[in-house]
């Protein structure tokens, strides 16, 4: 039988990279863009699950949560704009996601069946993250805490669910991060000499999705080049 795959954030980077990486005759993937709806609009997960239960079959097995903004947020900017922004990120980064796990796992106990969650998180959740990112760190933060306890509260119905915290990772984002912050500076820090790459994040998305084995519940996986072990 196929595992049914959702997938949020798939349109390029990381997202794209995961559904590349499941895709085989093995799985059927729904990997949604942000073309199929805006995330920072509070409606759009629970109407992107249900179109996605749709095209599946009524049945999704495995949920990836990718999708994400990576913004600037400078602390002296106006009130309001700086309120604006932190909102922002916190409902497409964090309430987006909890909304379509909360989702999965109502869908998984109706069900009765195993299911796996998959949410891509960040190193910025452990090390922090630049003076004008304070919201992306903690919504990433959010999103581990929320992982864990997804883990620990659903594993003996058989639900699982797993973090990654990948640090910069070779996409459009990144890019012009390294090229704003002084690349140089910042590949020094990271002591493997260079950024992930998209298809490594995407390795330990498939494995997490498809084999990590049962007992791994709450794990929070690091992709980093070791710039922040812990």
């Amino acid at each position: 039988m196929q595992t049914h795959i959702l997938i949020s954030g798939a349109s390029r980077g990381i997202g794209a990279a995961i559904a590349r990486a499941l895709a085989s005759d093995m799985t059927k993937v729904v990997a949604l863009s942000s073309s199929d709806g805006d995330l920072a609009d509070p409606a759009a997960p629970n109407r992107l699950w249900a179109d996605s239960l749709d095209t599946l079959g009524g049945r999704i097995d495995v949920l990836v949560n990718n999708a994400g903004v990576f913004e600037a947020n400078p602390i002296d900017a106006g009130d309001a704009d700086w309120l604006a922004s932190w909102d922002r990120t916190m409902q497409i980064n964090l309430t987006a996601s909890a909304q379509m796990c909360r989702l999965a796992v109502l869908h998984w106990q109706e069900r009765k069946a195993e299911g796996r969650i998959v949410n891509i998180a960040s190193r910025a959740a452990y090390r922090g993250d630049s003076p004008a990112h304070w919201h992306y760190a903690a919504s990433k933060a959010g999103v581990v805490a929320m992982t864990k306890t997804i883990a620990r509260g659903y594993a003996k119905q058989n639900i699982l669910a797993f973090a990654i915290c990948p640090g910069f990772t070779m996409t459009g984002m990144a890019e012009e991060y390294l090229a704003s912050r002084g690349g140089d500076k910042l590949l020094a820090d990271i002591p493997l000499g260079r950024v992930a790459m998209p298809d490594e994040v995407a390795e330990m998305a498939r494995w997490c999705a498809l084999q990590a084995p049962a007992s791994m519940t709450g794990a929070v996986l690091d992709v980093n080049g070791a710039s922040y072990v812990r």
